[in-house]
């Protein structure tokens, strides 16, 4: 049994303002709200999404 690598994203900055693809970036993350929390794999594909909002997202 493998056991999957996770990662938790919390959004901490509105997006209102922002390019439409870093928009289109936290929604595809899976964050709504302020301060929502998402746990995702721990994949290279993730990894680039969260470095492309880096100033939007802290992780956890």
């Amino acid at each position: 049994m493998t056991t999957q690598q996770t990662v938790k994203v919390q959004l901490v900055r509105s997006p209102i303002g922002c390019k439409v693809s870093h928009r289109a970036t936290v929604r595809g993350l899976g964050l709504r709200k302020l301060n929502s929390v998402s746990e995702l794999q721990d994949t290279p594909a993730v990894r680039g999404m969260i470095n492309k909002i880096a100033y939007l997202v802290k992780v956890l």
